[in-house]
């Protein structure tokens, strides 16, 4: 059976105050004509579906939109809510949506949704997990301690362990996990929401009971731990750290117990979003721009020592859509030195460490680390 996995739509999303609803209209349409060309049996949409737990009226309309055009393909969609959804308004409609084969998470109230599908190779059960923090199991759980053993969960390690071993998953059978959290391991791009601390961090060993898991929240397209634990990403670029990045959709097929295949089709939007670097006569010459295409969305960095004036409106005589300007010269490069040693002038020896660790690591230091260097910081004083 094959799946396509998609994740972090986030529809109706502003970025630097332009609206991507067009563009997410163009690149939804591109996913329905990928599901009919890959023959793909369902499409598994990993959380945040809208950028705003109360979306706008556009976004809804258009969501309905996509999912109707899936349904009358033919596929399944199971969908779970993230982090930027409410999960209350993505579960609704919910029972009545089953009947054209369209799967939404209910909100979480200690069981999670399975959805059972079948193929020659026999059943493959997929669960769908909205995201969850730590405050959300334990009411959940609330009058049911003694079925957890006494144990409520304080971080997102044990609640994830908790609602995993609540789902009795039968290990004979395929399992796929449709999830929204943060594992361990995976880079972030700056158009994601970070909890300060990776306080969300999950161990991708969560998931091992599972033969596919697939993730939404983090933009960049990556497997974390093993292959099959997998952010599809996201299907456009949200911020100008993700330039470089070619968006994709993530197709899984799925064999016999233990053959997971995964390949990826490469998405072109509407407009792309790219940077652009050079002084403002170089930028807006005919030659620099005339084989490129100038309605994409642009950040120009200007080389020039003198800022121009009106720059931003007089670029955009040729760049449209141009979000952002900067400037990198001899003032701006000692402007961020000065900023730098301030900034790090203000921060705790164990702030400083702390930030080594991660870049030195891709991870934060857990809390028995983080005391061990306070301690040793104190005594070295």
């Amino acid at each position: 059976m094959k799946f396509l996995h998609i994740s972090d739509l986030h529809i109706g999303k502003r970025v630097n105050e332009f609206s991507m609803i067009e563009d997410q209209k163009y690149i939804l349409n591109q996913i329905l004509r990928i599901a009919e060309r890959e023959q793909a049996a369902a499409v598994l949409i990993a959380g945040d579906i809208y950028d705003k737990p109360m979306p706008s009226a556009e976004a809804v309309q258009m969501f309905d939109w996509f999912l109707t055009g899936l349904a009358d393909l033919g596929k399944t969609v199971i969908a779970v809510s993230g982090n930027h959804d409410s999960p209350e308004r993505i579960a609704f409609g919910g029972e009545l949506m089953r009947g054209r084969g369209v799967y939404v998470s209910p909100v979480y109230r200690g069981e999670a949704l399975e959805v059972e599908l079948r193929d020659e190779y026999g059943d493959i059960s997929v669960h769908l997990l909205p995201f969850l923090k730590p405050a959300t199991l334990r009411h959940a759980l609330e009058g049911r301690q003694e079925e957890e053993e006494n144990r409520l969960p304080e971080s997102y390690q044990e609640a994830l362990e908790i609602a995993v071993k609540r789902m009795e998953i039968d290990v004979k059978k395929r399992n796929i996990l449709v999830a929204h959290q943060f594992v361990t391991g995976a880079g972030r791009c700056d158009s994601e929401e970070v909890s300060v601390g990776g306080l969300d961090n999950v161990d991708a060993s969560v998931f091992d009971d599972f033969d596919y898991v697939a993730l939404g929240h983090i933009h960049s397209p990556q497997s974390v731990g093993r292959e099959t634990v997998r952010y599809c990403g996201t299907p456009l670029k949200y911020s100008f750290s993700e330039a470089e990045q070619e968006k994709s959709v993530t197709v899984l097929e799925m064999g016999e117990k233990g053959d997971v295949v995964l390949s990826t089709v490469p998405l072109v939007p509407l407009r792309d979003m790219r940077k652009i670097r050079g002084s403002y006569g170089e930028v807006m010459s005919r030659s620099f721009y005339q084989d490129t295409n100038t309605e994409d969305y642009v950040q120009i960095t200007l080389t020039d020592e003198e800022d121009i004036p009106d720059g931003l409106q007089k670029l955009r005589t040729v760049y449209p859509n141009l979000m952002q300007v900067a400037y990198d010269n001899s003032r701006t490069r000692q402007d961020r030195t000065v900023e730098a040693a301030e900034q790090a002038e203000r921060k705790s020896e164990l702030e400083l460490f702390g930030e080594f660790f991660e870049l030195q690591n891709n991870q934060p230091m857990s809390a028995e680390q983080a005391a061990y260097m306070e301690k040793l910081i104190a005594d070295l004083k």
